[in-house]
């Protein structure tokens, strides 16, 4: 026995329309199209002012007062139970 056959989807539709009812269906459906066609105008507005060339990279946002980025460097190390108490060791 298939597991979604027409008497399943009849039923489904069913509890969905009791739920919710028709208005509310009705409103997000409009809601629902509005929005892809949002979508697609704000698509086609990037296209014309963009030239279709992609974004370059961002610009750092975490500027200092020189306008210059903060530069952090550093070395990774995995630390394991037996170094942990070596260093431990060595501050006492």
């Amino acid at each position: 026995m298939d597991f979604f056959s027409v008497w399943h989807l009849l039923i489904l539709l069913a509890i969905v329309l009791v739920l919710f009812g028709t208005s509310k269906l009705r409103n997000m459906g409009s809601d629902l199209g509005g929005a892809i066609k949002n979508f697609k105008e704000a698509m086609k507005g990037e296209d014309e002012e963009g030239g279709g060339k992609s974004p370059g990279p961002a610009a750092p946002q975490n500027l200092n007062k020189k306008g210059r980025g903060r530069i952090v460097e550093g070395e990774a190390t995995r630390v394991t139970k037996a170094s942990a108490a070596k260093s431990k060791k060595g501050r006492g």
